[in-house]
């Protein structure tokens, strides 16, 4: 299969391709509709085909050639990371009076789970299957004191792809001893393909009121500040270069945006992608407080994509759905702490249209 090649997708079962030690790759989807590979060794989304205006599919995620490879810069493209998603200040927390230190790596602090966390892990997989939704479930233990955490952790992630060309990706956890617990997926999307240049030219738009203002370590800084009248307001469709061009946006984002508060509805839009050049729209809708805005502005063509193209700065972008970085360390932040008899909870829905 070619890296813009369409896997096949008839509407019946997912498909699974074992593999050694690496993993397993499954691919389902419906016909004329949306096709999604995911690849157990990190519960990773590695492809995921979407048609165009025309209804001509392409890759839009971007992914390493190898979906197994986890020890370079490529480690968190499209995995399930956990089981804390970015940055606790310096690996420290405290709960319910105990410290705890976690593994630390970037500068020092502790991201995406640790040097360990769960984008490296194999994860168990089956298949599921109905008239209107195609898809798998994703299986993983994490065992008390994993990467410095307290309590036994049983999470399952579940990735569906719905014939009304939605792919969701449903989170579910039980743990034995309280413990802070934030998943969320990292795919980085270009939505014009894989490979085929930077996303500069697409549109976003977040729904967010406030942001998260962040030091030199990307650590928060203090309180949630409006995005009126700074470089962080995106609650209108803005080119992507237009927006980080702004003052104050330092060329690029890494920040977490604080997301409009539930309606009537228990899922919120958090934000929408658009490409003009293919016409394709993907709106994010979750259950989650929060949403990290990557713009890929340190990708340095250190990572060869499945394309044979070089990922470079803005070559994608991440739009993750998510608990606050640092809230561990926060009590204003909304708590991500799960304790025994609870049952962690959490929903995205990726929804795609095509237009103008």
């Amino acid at each position: 299969m070619t890296p813009s090649s369409r896997p096949p997708s008839t509407g019946g079962p997912p498909v699974c391709h074992p593999g050694a030690e690496s993993g397993q790759r499954w691919t389902f989807g419906f016909t004329d509709g949306l096709t999604a590979e995911i690849h157990t060794r990190g519960a990773r989304l590695h492809g995921l085909w979407v048609p165009d205006r025309h209804g001509t599919p392409a890759d839009v995620v971007l992914a390493p050639r190898d979906p197994a490879q986890t020890g370079t810069a490529a480690r968190y493209f499209g995995a399930t990371v956990g089981r804390y998603a970015n940055r606790i200040a310096r690996g420290r927390f405290s709960l319910d009076g105990t410290p705890y230190q976690l593994t630390t790596q970037e500068n020092g602090h502790c991201l995406h789970g640790g040097t360990d966390g769960f984008d490296t892990r194999l994860w168990e997989a089956e298949s599921v299957h109905t008239p209107e939704w195609t898809g798998v479930l994703l299986h993983l233990r994490s065992p008390d004191g994993d990467q410095g955490f307290p309590g036994n952790l049983d999470v399952t992630v579940s990735c569906l792809i719905g014939r009304d060309d939605e792919l969701s990706f449903s989170y579910a956890a039980v743990t034995d001893a309280a413990t802070p617990v934030n998943l969320t997926n990292h795919a980085y999307f270009n939505l014009e393909g894989e490979g085929a240049g930077d996303v500069l030219d697409h549109e976003l738009t977040v729904d967010a009121t406030h942001y998260t203002p962040v030091d030199g370590d990307l650590i928060p800084r203090g309180d949630h500040r409006p995005v009126s009248g700074t470089a962080f307001d995106l609650r209108r469709p803005l080119r992507i270069a237009e927006a980080q061009a702004r003052p104050g946006a330092g060329g690029g984002y890494d920040h977490n945006f604080v997301l409009r508060p539930h309606r009537d509805e228990p899922l919120r839009r958090a934000a929408v992608l658009h490409a003009p050049a293919t016409g394709r729209r993907m709106e994010v809708l979750t259950t989650e407080p929060g949403l990290q805005v990557y713009t890929a502005g340190q990708f340095d063509g250190s990572v060869l994509g499945k394309s044979g193209t070089r990922y470079r700065k803005g070559a994608g972008i991440a739009l993750e759905t998510q608990h606050f970085p640092d809230s561990p360390n926060r009590p204003g932040d909304p708590s991500p702490v799960l304790r025994p008899g609870q049952e962690y909870r959490s929903r995205t829905v990726l929804r795609f249209r095509t237009g103008a």
